[in-house]
């Protein structure tokens, strides 16, 4: 032979039978994976598969008990957040790590400021920062205040703060999870771009259909191992759902059709505050499962904090079970069988701080006590209720909240309404940030009730979830119903033609 083959470069990162445990939890058991330059390689799996720790063990945040990472095919130890970024590795977390007090260009070089002749270089950071928003696609003067951006751009902005830092490797955890359809189709035009630049992304998603648009492969954990790998051609939903949750998911949407009852609740020319010049008028009925759809501000979230007195009326009013009501206070719409269970949990749902015994029992404290004191025996069978019923995974009822799955923190919010009985189930946005076992039984939830008679209205903004569980669906448009589809209309196409008010209301 005239000349050797050329040795195929080692990947940018490897990382190699990696294992972490915590106190009676085994987090990761010999994971390893790689990542090659310009990839993007979508990381899934339920809560609690191991997806965070072995992320925060790539970027510094926590070291291994065992097993080796690569970079460049040289084994390094990465003992810290600025070891990692070093090497080039930024992990840009869900919670956007950013200062909204300060400038963009300030926020990209926070700590390791450019200086002159012993002064901050404002000059030369302006000058950096103009590169860097430009390479994400940001046409923003770099002494743009960040608290005045959206969430969108705020999350492009930490995306230029890591390039700033030469960052080879992003590692993006759930970053859509707060996002417009817009700003995640610019966030995806941005992975793209950084793609084509050289720059390897670890993308981790529950958006199963974001993983499908976007990765060149699939690494999906299960239980703290790697259940399998999925390349470019074998990326499809039911593929990475099998290895996720080790069956098949072919029943996801377990629906069964029933006759419904008596109307629960009349809503009749409703005006909220966020939109006071349109009204609404709908019914659902007991056993009823009623999906409301409609893109980012069309005013779903408005629609439901209304119904429950969070944000009192503008006018009109509604009935429930045949009662007038027009709840100024959630304690009014409490008293008239009305539950809400909030889009935020972390924010609105729940007291991150105090145990799944008192959050479980929060709304029953009313109902339960004795002479103006706790009855701790009743909020003890409260909880424990909650949690076999609902399945929560938890060591025991006064573990911290905060510690908790988005999953098992999702069932505490439902099962403390459930204790209550209510008659109606507001759910907004139910299973968002949650894995996909955890949807699957909350779904199963929502049927049961419906069973029993429960009225459900629920806002959900993945179309597969309002297909799978509506009996019907309300479609809004800026405010207002443009149209509503029984489950024999229900398609993508024809919710989106009324979200979007392409065509005319056919109620």
């Amino acid at each position: 032979m005239t000349h050797l083959a050329q040795a195929a470069p080692p990947p940018l990162l490897e990382a190699r039978l990696l294992s972490k445990q915590f106190p009676g939890v085994r987090a990761l058991r010999g994971v390893s994976l790689t990542l090659q330059r310009g990839e993007v390689l979508a990381v899934i799996g339920e809560n609690g598969a191991g997806k965070s720790t072995l992320m925060k063990i790539l970027a510094g945040v926590q070291l291994p008990d065992a097993g080796e990472i690569l970079v460049d095919g040289r084994p390094v130890r990465i003992a810290g957040v600025r070891a990692a970024q070093q090497l080039g590795v930024a992990l840009i977390h869900q919670e956007l790590n950013l200062a909204d007090n300060l400038d963009i260009g300030a926020n990209l070089f926070l700590g390791r400021e450019p200086r002159r002749c012993g002064f901050i270089d404002r000059s030369r950071i302006n000058t950096e920062a103009r590169t860097h928003l430009q390479r994400v696609g940001l046409d923003l003067p770099p002494d743009t205040i960040v608290g005045t951006l959206s969430i969108g751009r705020q999350q492009l902005v930490e995306i230029a703060k890591a390039l700033s830092s030469q960052a080879r490797v992003l590692i993006m955890d759930e970053p859509s999870s707060s996002l417009s359809q817009h700003e995640t189709e610019i966030l995806f035009r941005v992975v793209r771009d950084l793609r084509t630049q050289g720059i390897s992304v670890i993308y981790i998603s529950h958006r199963l259909g974001e993983v499908t648009a976007l990765a060149d492969r699939v690494v999906v954990l299960r239980d703290g191992e790697i259940a399998g790998e999925l390349v470019r051609e074998e990326i499809q939903h039911d593929a990475m759902v099998r290895l996720m949750v080790g069956r098949d998911l072919s029943q996801f949407y377990q629906r069964q059709p029933r006759p419904h009852g008596e109307l629960v609740l009349e809503v009749d020319h409703l005006r909220t505050p966020a939109h006071p010049r349109r009204d609404i008028s709908f019914q659902v009925r007991a056993g009823e499962i009623v999906g409301v759809a409609g893109l980012v501000g069309a005013g779903r979230t408005e629609l439901l904090q209304t119904l429950f007195g969070v944000t009192p009326a503008v006018g009109g009013g509604m009935r429930v079970r045949g009662q007038s009501l027009r709840p100024r206070s959630p304690q009014a719409a409490i008293a008239a069988g009305m539950a809400l269970v909030p889009e935020d949990r972390k924010q609105h749902g729940l007291i991150l701080a105090m145990s799944v015994r008192e959050n479980a029992s929060l709304p029953s404290l009313r109902r339960d006590h004795r002479h103006g004191f706790l009855n701790r025996i009743a909020e003890q069978t409260v909880a424990r209720n909650t949690v076999e019923k609902l399945g929560v995974k938890t060591p025991g009822l006064e573990q911290t909240v905060l510690l908790l799955s988005g999953g098992n923190q999702q069932k505490i919010v439902l099962g403390k309404w459930l204790a209550l009985k209510p008659h109606l189930l507001l759910l907004d946005e139910p299973t968002r940030g949650i894995d996909i076992g955890a949807k699957r039984e909350i779904y199963r939830l929502m049927d049961q009730l419906a069973a029993d008679g429960v009225a459900v209205l629920f806002v959900s903004s993945e179309m597969e979830e309002v297909l799978g569980m509506s009996d019907r669906v309300l479609v809004m448009h800026e405010g207002r119903l443009a149209g509503e589809l029984t489950r024999e209309q229900l398609s993508e196409e024809a919710v989106m033609h009324l979200a979007t008010g392409t065509i005319a209301s056919h109620n």
